[in-house]
């Protein structure tokens, strides 16, 4: 079950399955794929009910009832258009983890923008020891704690502790568990209110940098940046930055 609450522009969803550990069904990556599609959101915030767990992945229940590679084919791609959908949508997205985060659910936060994360986070890719490779955006683990790290990660099974020096790179700065909210408010307040001009170009920047040999993300770089003075918002944005400067 997804819960989901609109504040503004400002988009909260909550895997809400506590007594499952917030575990993944089919349906909620159809219902949160959907949620994205929407150009009005500012920023998407993840976060998992009840305080045992952000998410333990996919339901195993999900993969036990897969009766043949077109089921499971059709499953992953449901997997892959919402994490499509994490990483372009034209909004900031955060995931917001308090306790294990595994499975797909990891991959969720990888895909994220950016991550709050507690003292009492855990994460891995726990898929190996189910007999199935990790797939879809555990390839952009590898970016966050390099190749070995990952491969080991990958390999093992293993769930690592927030404080684990192979999660250094993604997990600075973790906050008390109470401090999690207030942590998240004061992110948002640092990236919500750009103009949605600027975060979608960005975002479709990422996309190009993470899909693209240098040469060619410079060139869509140039026309990105071109592109976002035909909107009124970057002359608006100037001109208050100018402002902000004491400039006239």
């Amino acid at each position: 079950m997804v819960h989901t609450e609109r504040t503004d522009d400002v988009l909260h969803v909550t895997f809400d399955r506590p007594e499952k550990r917030n575990a993944l069904r089919r349906a909620d990556l159809d219902a949160v794929t959907d949620l994205l599609d929407d150009r009005g959101l500012r920023a998407v915030v993840f976060r998992g009910a009840g305080d045992r767990a952000f998410s333990a992945g996919v339901d195993i229940n999900e993969f036990l009832a897969l009766d043949g590679p077109d089921a499971a084919r059709a499953f992953i791609t449901a997997l892959r258009d919402l994490l499509a959908a994490v990483r372009t949508v034209p909004a900031v997205t955060i995931c917001a983890v308090d306790g294990p985060c595994l499975g797909g659910a990891f991959e969720l936060a990888l895909a994220a923008d950016l991550r709050v994360v507690t003292t009492r986070a855990r994460f891995g890719l726990p898929e190996v020891r189910l007999g199935i490779p990790s797939v879809i955006d555990a390839a952009l683990l590898q970016q966050f704690v390099g190749l070995g790290h990952a491969k080991e990660m990958i390999l093992t099974g293993d769930v690592y502790d927030v404080d684990a020096p192979q999660l250094a790179a993604l997990c600075a700065r973790p906050v008390a568990p109470d401090d999690l909210e207030a942590a998240v408010s004061a992110l948002l307040g640092r990236v919500a209110g750009h103009t949605r001009t600027v975060v979608a170009a960005q975002k479709r920047l990422f996309e190009t940098w993470q899909s693209t040999p240098l040469a060619e993300g410079a060139a869509r770089s140039v026309e990105e940046f071109a592109g976002v003075f035909a909107a009124a918002d970057t002359r608006a944005a100037l001109a208050a930055y100018r402002s902000s400067l004491g400039g006239g």
